[in-house]
């Protein structure tokens, strides 16, 4: 970054052509939900700045691990067992320290625990899909879960979204505010979904994608995948096409 372009305090400003467009007609849906006048920008205010503020006692024993979190005494989610971990940076490159995350995803056969979802696929009495947890010191985290199960969509006569896993972030301050969604390295669906196509690059919809890190998997017991997440500025991952955070 030249000395021109190096902000002077704040927030660098989010880099517009990085993130997808609001309105792309293949994800059928943000044609009616993306504005339709010339987007407005406004200087933060101090309690944007400076909140929100958690307490690490709303997080359980158990929050962080969907494959217990939900189960009834002496069960457990069914699935292939996965690790999800990863470091939270901030604008700078710098690691985020208790940040609070919170994720939700389908179950390994692809539906949701939610009234709406009718896919045929059975629902699991032991997972609830949904977790969260502050990251540690070095801006760390981690969770235990089931692989998602891709599921069909109405967005045309036979869409399916790749297996993936839904990301709300807050930082040190709501500016920073973030919900993603991460994929996983080497489905093909990825590159077939035209909410992942409304992405303007190949890097950044790269950036989405977890990469599998046998280093780190348990023997015998859960494959491991590293998504990193940075918020905000011109190298923030990417979140869904919605024009926020403005």
């Amino acid at each position: 970054m030249s000395t021109e372009d190096r902000p002077l305090g704040g927030y660098i400003p989010r880099d517009r052509d990085w993130q997808p467009v609001a309105c792309a007609p293949a994800y059928k849906t943000s044609i009616t939900r993306s504005p339709q006048q010339a987007l407005l920008s406004f200087p933060t205010t101090l309690s944007e700045d400076s909140g929100p503020v958690f307490g690490h006692s709303i997080i359980g024993p158990l929050d962080s691990n969907l494959l217990q979190n939900y189960a009834g005494e002496g069960a457990i989610a069914m699935g292939p067992r996965i690790l999800i971990y990863g470091q939270v940076r901030d604008q700078a490159g710098k690691a985020v320290p208790d940040a609070l995350i919170e994720v939700w995803q389908a179950n390994a056969s692809g539906r949701y625990r939610h009234q709406k979802d009718t896919y045929i696929a059975p629902l699991d009495p032991n997972f609830g899909g949904c977790g969260r947890c502050f990251t540690d010191a070095r801006g760390y985290y981690e969770f235990r879960s089931v692989q998602p199960g891709a599921y069909p969509w109405p967005n045309s006569e036979n869409s399916w979204r790749p297996a993936h896993i839904h990301f709300s972030l807050f930082g040190p301050a709501f500016a920073q505010r973030l919900i993603t969604q991460m994929y996983f390295e080497g489905d093909p669906l990825i590159w077939k979904c035209p909410i992942v196509t409304a992405i303007p690059s190949r890097e950044g919809v790269e950036s989405l994608i977890a990469r599998l890190d046998l280093d780190a998997t348990l023997p015998m017991d859960s494959i491991a995948y590293r998504f990193d997440i940075t918020l905000r500025g011109r190298q923030q991952t990417y979140f869904e096409n919605r024009a926020e955070g403005l």
